[in-house]
């Protein structure tokens, strides 16, 4: 089945809603983005650089006429950053949030919150947001949609290290924040009557995140992987299909082969027992307290 046909049968017409997406400049959210705009969606670009972030906007408003595009710099290392963009977020109003961003391989530090940067990139601020906004997005009947990992399932967690700070592996450290981030939010939505979850995942496919190996090894590999993978307007189909689906408890959508290749397909996930979801909605808890008590002190101090 082609793309075109894909569309026809799985999306419908988004005119009149507004979808707030992180990490928009990226392999896929440049798709995604397209997608949605081609839908007729008001997009709000959460991301780090408002320059690219900018520049990506005219690009789309080049590509489609009628584009209703607006751009929010979003710093998911800051928690006080991730707080002003809650309140934004709950003042404009929105349908949907689609969070894409993430980080894997980069150098780490502490930020201001106390935990690791990778943590904090791909689990502690977006849960913060999602906890700020949740109200907002039932009140709307809105929809969440998040991106998760196969590498969720490198490792579990560990009560004593919660945000790995002390293993190095860039795949167990990404793996354990898209662990907490996938599972918590089962939870949190569990009894949630009226704003909906999507949890989705890519598959692999070439975008910046896996731009992370040494230069001349990435050299010898990118074109290999292109010809391997999915290529991301594909792999950004995944996302997409979250948007018009939701998913139930411990369900995610992504490629039906080995979840790497093909059409979306959505699938039951047996990776996590019952008795360490309910361990990560506990320590959830207390990182969103820990992020709101910064984000708080932050605040108070300016």
């Amino acid at each position: 089945m082609n793309i075109q046909k894909w569309l026809k049968i799985h999306t419908k017409e988004l005119h009149g809603k507004k979808i707030a997406i992180t990490g928009s400049t990226g392999g896929l959210g440049k798709e995604l983005c397209s997608y949605l705009v081609s839908l007729g969606a008001s997009l709000i670009l959460l991301d780090r650089s408002y320059e690219r972030s900018s520049a990506h906007k005219d690009s789309l408003c080049c590509r489609f006429k009628n584009a209703d595009i607006s751009c929010i710099t979003l710093d998911l290392e800051d928690i006080s950053c991730a707080d002003t963009v809650s309140k934004k977020l709950n003042e404009i109003g929105i349908d949907y949030f689609i969070h894409n961003a993430g980080a894997y391989s980069i150098p780490r530090h502490i930020c201001t919150s106390g935990f690791d940067n990778v943590f904090q990139i791909n689990f502690a601020s977006p849960y913060y947001i999602i906890r700020k906004i949740l109200p907002m997005l039932s009140e709307r009947n809105g929809k969440m949609i998040v991106v998760g990992s196969i590498a969720h399932n490198y490792s579990k967690i560990d009560e004593n290290d919660v945000d790995f700070l002390k293993r190095k592996a860039s795949s167990k450290v990404y793996g354990n924040a898209k662990r907490y981030l996938m599972f918590s939010l089962y939870e949190l939505f569990k009894n949630e009557d009226k704003a909906t979850l999507s949890v989705v995942h890519p598959g692999i496919t070439l975008t910046n995140i896996t731009a992370h190996y040494p230069k001349l090894i990435f050299a010898l590999i990118k074109h290999p992987m292109k010809v391997i993978f999915m290529k991301p307007k594909t792999a950004a189909l995944s996302i997409l299909k979250g948007v018009f689906d939701k998913t139930d408890y411990c369900e995610w959508i992504g490629p039906r082969i080995f979840n790497i290749w093909g059409l979306p397909k959505k699938q039951q996930l047996k990776t996590c027992k019952d008795s360490e979801i309910s361990k990560i909605s506990e320590i959830s808890e207390r990182v969103f307290l820990q992020c709101e008590h910064t984000a708080k002190g932050v605040l108070e101090r300016n």
